[in-house]
């Protein structure tokens, strides 16, 4: 069996921290074949997609065993693990992966479902299980909404990992000029939501595969920072689902088995959805040395199962 991951470069992946060299390494101990590229490193020949790859050796962590140009074809799963911004490159990218989808290979995932689930726009299926959301360009709506609201946070549609996202209430000086700034004069819409002081206590990330949560973390803001991102210094601690939580992954569940979302990383903050990350779900690291359970093992696992 041959998996191929599409990522960044190799040389930026961290193996300690991240959830693509743990799901690389978990399918090296079930003796698949772990090749590696880029999106750049795709390309049409007719009707068949190429990709330039390289077979990698991931325990304990990676040295090249040979490089070579291989038919999509060829592999029983894809991985789209590319980290935002999805941009043009990366679009057509899922538009060359879909033809080796055609010709029966597992894509995770499913590109046309990258696409269309924006990771702050796809919540929105979800409104009713969120804090109060606004998404719009124009300065005169999005100020409103913070004068309803006092408090809010603007998050940029396009970002990751906490980047850009700011923090400010009805008094902010310099908020017209501010939203003018991140909207680029009205031209990009950004989402606009209600904050929610209690993420001082924790935003939970869960991570969801084939519609079952399998694990998560409790992401706690650290230096005066009110954004909880691991990759903006926030703290990970051991947690458990609540009710309301659990609810919650239950009524996205069967969505996300229909639209092909195998691998799914939700964020929650005291029982409200904030997003649904579907590109390159992060936590998996975390929650493993937290929890002493090897979960991506237990995801290649249920990968196997319906391959």
């Amino acid at each position: 069996m041959k998996f191929l991951f599409v990522i960044d470069p190799i040389k930026n992946i961290n193996p300690l921290k991240d959830s693509s060299a743990a799901l690389m390494q978990a399918s090296s101990k079930k003796k698949i074949e772990v090749w590696t590229c880029t999106p750049q490193d795709l390309e049409a020949r007719g009707d068949e997609v190429w990709a330039s790859s390289m077979r990698a050796e991931v325990c304990p962590w990676v040295s090249f065993k040979e490089n070579k140009c291989i038919p999509l074809a060829e592999f029983n799963c894809i991985w789209m693990r590319k980290d935002p911004p999805v941009n043009e490159a990366y679009l057509y990218a899922t538009h060359l992966l879909e033809v080796a989808e055609r010709k029966g290979v597992k894509v995770i995932n499913k590109p046309s479902s990258l696409r269309a689930w924006n990771e702050k726009l796809g919540a929105l299926r979800y409104s009713h299980l969120m804090a109060p959301t606004i998404v719009a360009s124009k300065v005169k709506d999005l100020i409103n909404f913070a004068q309803i609201n006092h408090d809010v946070v603007v998050k940029p549609l396009g970002g990751k990992g906490g980047q850009g996202v700011i923090r400010l209430t009805k008094d902010s000086p310099g908020i017209k000029a501010m939203i003018e700034l991140i909207t680029s004069q009205e031209e990009l819409p950004v989402m606009m939501q209600k904050f929610i002081p209690e993420v001082k206590e924790g935003d939970k990330r869960i991570i969801i595969v084939n519609g079952e949560p399998i694990g998560s973390i409790n992401r706690i803001p650290q230096g005066g920072d009110f954004r909880s991102n691991l990759a903006m210094g926030g703290k990970a601690e051991k947690t458990n689902l609540t009710a309301q939580e659990k609810k919650i992954c239950t009524e996205l569940s069967q969505q996300f088995k229909d639209e092909g979302l195998f691998f799914v990383g939700i964020d929650v903050i005291n029982g409200m959805l904030s997003e649904i990350n579907v590109t390159s779900p992060t936590g998996l690291r975390e929650i493993e040395t937290l929890s002493n359970k090897s979960v991506s093992d237990q995801v290649i696992e249920k990968l196997l199962e319906i391959i």
